[in-house]
């Protein structure tokens, strides 16, 4: 039986290094927002300039978003890309923290 208390992969003992932890998060949220605009723009069958004009934003910005390039993306500027993919921000409270 695992001893809950101590580390038992290398994943999880880097992840107890807070400032690795950090860097993992941001890197890893960035790979999610490129996965999600990847696979949404292929279920709606957009080209990256179609998008870019229908949301207002420069075809630039959505290749950079694509390849987990693009950070710090305001509201302003993800809200009228998701619409145009049929897609809303919601904010959900996570009881689990």
């Amino acid at each position: 039986m695992r001893n809950k208390k101590q580390p038992q992969t290398t994943f999880e003992k880097l992840m107890q290094d807070p400032k690795w932890k950090e860097g993992f998060e941001k890197g890893y949220e960035k790979f999610l927002i490129s996965e999600f605009l990847i696979e949404a723009m292929e279920e709606e069958k957009i080209s990256v300039r179609k998008l870019a004009k229908e949301a207002g934003v420069s075809p630039t910005l959505i290749q950079n978003m694509r390849s987990g390039k693009s950070s710090n993306i305001s509201l302003n500027t993800l809200a009228p890309i998701l619409s145009v993919l049929h897609y809303r921000i919601e904010f959900v409270k996570d009881n689990t923290i």
